[in-house]
């Protein structure tokens, strides 16, 4: 199994990053919010990756951080979800916000996730509920130093900014004065407002 590239982004579109290795170039798809965060081409990178082979063919899946992996993996082993709609779900929300939704069943938004109706979010939930913090791992749920779950839904709605086109000084003004309690949702749609304002 690959678990990680360390090489040169030769290029990147909306879906996927070009990693030269050694030479060989590598196609790995990632999340719009991965994708956001990849520096310039021709610079160094490093990105966490997993392997799907199938009938038909091999994939990679790329990562920036081993929480995101671990949610990858967690969603395409519910029925039902594949990769792509897994990536979908990373570039919607963060890690810490998805499992927030999971663990308070809000499969209303579960169910903004591009390809997920309200029967798939609700599987989601019924799948999920309760393993996101198990092994003792708590990779997504809150330790001490753990953001608030405004700041979570804070940082989902900027990284959604960013992967818009925003710059970062932008989104940040944009989400300035948001209402406190508001959803990842409710915060993307306040900022859109002001920036089209």
């Amino acid at each position: 199994m690959i678990a990680f590239l360390s090489g040169t982004l030769a290029a990147k579109t909306l879906t996927s990053a070009y990693i030269d290795v050694g030479g060989v170039g590598y196609e790995v798809a990632m999340s719009q919010s991965a994708l956001s965060k990849l520096p310039q081409p021709g610079d160094e990178v490093r990105v966490l990756t997993y392997l799907q082979v199938s009938e038909s063919g091999a994939a990679l899946y790329g990562f920036l951080a081993e929480d995101e992996k671990a949610l990858f993996e967690k969603l395409i082993a519910v029925s039902g979800i594949g990769p792509k709609v897994a990536l979908a779900a990373l570039s919607t929300f963060s890690p810490r916000a998805l499992a927030d939704a999971v663990a308070a069943q809000d499969t209303a938004l579960i169910s903004k996730i591009p390809g997920v109706g309200k029967k798939t979010a609700s599987r989601i939930v019924l799948e999920l509920k309760g393993s996101l913090d198990a092994d003792g791992l708590n990779l997504f749920s809150s330790g001490e130093d753990a953001p608030s779950v405004l700041e979570s839904r804070l940082q989902g709605a900027l990284e959604a900014l960013l992967s818009m086109g925003f710059t970062s000084a932008e989104a940040e003004l944009a989400l300035k004065g948001a209402p406190e309690g508001a959803t990842e949702s409710k915060l993307l749609q306040y900022a859109l407002k002001r920036l089209g304002s």
